[in-house]
């Protein structure tokens, strides 16, 4: 009976986690989206192609002041304020140690790129991974306590502030330190947030012995970060250096929007699947149905976002942000049809650290790393286009690597997956596609955007009911319960 309870208790837990992260997820695009519109009207390709080029290397220094410690801070059986506080110090010292680096290497930067005005601007950047490192510990502390709720206000209110701040700079005529206060603002607010709420704080009793404890699991996540990040921006480093930065630009743009939705998904999923697994992980039968729920739900979120905006990238592009936009729109459905597999990755590298199985998910990363970038090269003499299919087929083709050892660890076989995941590809590709061909006559593309987003949105929610799809009739059982409330 305490275990049915139990079972019921990280099912709500599993449930009010999914809600709160969809709701800020959700939120969070949506801003995103309005606020994305205001700044693309407001900046030029040129503008947004200079502070793309910096994304790398802000991203890899992320990587490495955190080295892994927060997702290890998780996976502790039994955490006391000592696990905490040793990687907050650890974190404080090495951002302000990268810091340091970065900001001499700043001038070799602008060199590389050729954009002179990058020597200031990066210095100004780089100050936001300060404010990131000292927001992990608290971090991790709302997360195992799965306090999403709280997560999302904060997140929210970032976005909020740093964007209503970035779109008045660049009205000013602040050009793109809008864009790089918008980024290292967003960060500031995120930390004070998560102090907040976490009511957790460091002391300055300090012991690095937890750090040394967690390194064998940690480096390995590291390693794998700093390669992710690798391969989620090599083309704009290849583009920021073959291509002038109007080009830059356009695939930024392009890649911001494909990011955007693929993280509405991903970022509704990976706060809690971590958490969740950790807590099943004693259970081989218990976590195979875990896991097949979270890719499901995935997969049911994932496939039909990401088909859709590839289905409507051209009004989109040209109506919110300008035919000045208009080389984006390619590229965007190209990236859209491999970014609808991106969200069902997380689903697998969360179970492989819920594991601990760091060094798969470390040697997976570093293959496919290895793969996109001789891939990408390879199409080079091809064109700018080849280069993105190739990265967006590798995305879809990888995935059946992090399958084969989901079905040697846990024995989550092959064609369950295909089972769980193929209906909502399949039926998502037919939406779209009658959605597309029943509106094809209609020209004016403010009704045409209107009409297949509520076409598309009918008909998948039509085809989920009629199909009685498990995963769609709990949620809107849990929306219905949650008016009720």
């Amino acid at each position: 009976m305490s275990e049915e309870n139990g079972n019921q208790t990280l099912k709500q837990k599993t449930a009010q986690g999914l809600f709160w992260g969809v709701l800020s997820s959700g939120g969070m695009q949506l801003l995103n989206l309005v606020i994305g519109i205001f700044l693309a009207r407001l900046l030029s390709p040129e503008e947004y192609g200079i502070v793309g080029m910096l994304a790398i290397f802000s991203l890899i220094a992320g990587n490495l002041q955190e080295s892994g410690f927060g997702v290890a801070l998780i996976n502790v059986k039994n955490i006391t304020h000592n696990d905490y506080n040793s990687v907050f110090w650890f974190n404080v010292l090495s951002s302000l140690f990268l810091y340091g680096i970065l900001f001499f290497c700043a001038p070799l930067i602008a060199a590389f790129f050729h954009q002179p005005c990058l020597t200031s601007l990066s210095r100004f950047v780089f100050v936001g991974l300060i404010f990131a490192a000292v927001g992990i510990s608290p971090n991790a502390v709302m997360v195992r306590s799965l306090k999403m709720k709280e997560k999302a206000i904060i997140s929210l209110s970032a976005l909020v502030v740093s964007g209503t701040v970035g779109v008045l700079m660049a009205f000013k005529g602040f050009s793109y330190w809008s864009l790089a206060t918008q980024q290292v603002l967003y960060n500031v607010v995120i930390c004070i947030g998560r102090y907040s709420f976490a009511h957790w704080w460091p002391t300055f009793k300090v012991d690095f012995t937890p750090v040394k404890r967690m390194f064998a699991f940690s480096y390995k996540v590291l390693i794998t970060a700093v390669l992710s990040t690798i391969s989620n921006n090599v083309l704009t480093v290849i583009f920021g250096r073959l291509y002038p930065a109007h080009d830059v630009g356009n695939f930024t743009q392009a890649n911001k929007w494909n990011t955007m939705a693929s993280s509405l998904v991903t970022g509704s999923v990976s706060q809690i699947t971590q958490p969740v697994m950790v807590q099943v992980n004693d259970d081989n039968e218990r976590q195979r149905r875990v896991f097949g729920k979270m890719l499901r739900f995935t997969a049911f979120l994932s496939f039909p976002a990401m088909f859709g905006l590839s289905m409507v990238a051209p009004e989109f592009i040209l109506l919110a942000i300008g035919d000045k936009w208009i080389d984006s729109i390619s590229p965007l459905q190209i990236l859209c049809m491999g970014g609808a597999f991106l969200p069902l990755y997380s689903v697998y590298q969360n179970l492989l650290l819920s594991l601990g199985k760091s060094d798969v998910y470390m040697w997976l990363n570093i293959a496919q790393i290895a793969i996109v970038i001789t891939a990408v090269l390879a199409c080079h003499s091809i064109g700018f286009i080849a280069m993105v299919a190739a990265f967006a087929a590798i995305n879809v083709l990888w995935l059946f690597a992090w399958q084969f050892f989901a079905s040697r660890l846990i024995g989550y076989r092959l064609v369950t997956m295909l089972r769980d995941i193929m209906p909502f590809m399949l039926i998502s590709l037919a939406v779209m596609l009658v959605t597309n061909l029943a509106t094809a006559f209609i020209t004016d593309l403010r009704l045409l955007l209107v009409v297949r987003v509520v076409m598309a949105v009918v008909l998948y929610g039509l085809v989920m009911k009629l199909t009685r799809a498990k995963i769609f009739e709990d949620c809107i059982e849990f929306i219905r319960s949650r008016f009720k409330k």
